[in-house]
């Protein structure tokens, strides 16, 4: 068996009637059945909100992000801790902006390649927008903007304890 992995699903909206979808869809990638908590997301009416702590091997978060991504009407991040054999990853998804993926370090944070800062230089250049708003783009801070007011814990959503380190 390979390196193995962890990590969140965070489905920060979705209309009840993909729930069950987004259910199906983890539990074929994860190789067994996956049924989420589901609560009422305060932030867009009449949608869902729930998270999954999720064990697999390691590259793990990409086939989620892609099951979920085909339920296009989901705003949702996936993410995969780092280890000392692979680098995490983060994925975003909101309708509106499609996908969003970074390379994290042990911390988080988001690891960016020279290639993609000179891309993203050129990209500036080329299309006439900011040095600024291409880093910013290069850093998903569009899809921050747009899934924070999501991520806000309502009254009914269960409080998650982080354990002690050291």
């Amino acid at each position: 068996m390979g390196t193995m992995s962890r990590g969140v699903v965070f489905v920060h909206s979705t209309p009840a009637a993909l729930c069950p979808h987004i259910e199906w869809g983890m539990g074929a990638v994860l190789g067994t059945p996956v049924h989420l908590a589901w609560s009422q997301q305060p932030a867009e009416r009449g949608t869902l909100r729930a998270e999954y702590s999720w064990v697999g091997p390691a590259g793990t978060s990409a086939p989620l992000a892609s099951a979920l991504r085909s339920c296009q009407r989901v705003r949702f991040e996936v993410t995969e801790d780092a280890s000392a054999a692979d680098q995490g990853q983060r994925y975003a998804f909101t309708p509106e902006l499609g996908i969003f993926h970074a390379t994290t370090g042990p911390h988080g944070d988001i690891q960016v390649s020279e290639h993609r800062l000179r891309t993203a230089m050129n990209t500036a250049q080329a299309s006439g927008i900011t040095l600024p708003e291409a880093l910013a783009e290069l850093l998903g801070e569009p899809w921050d903007a747009e899934l924070e007011v999501f991520r806000f814990a309502g009254e009914d959503t269960p409080v998650r304890w982080l354990h002690r380190v050291g």
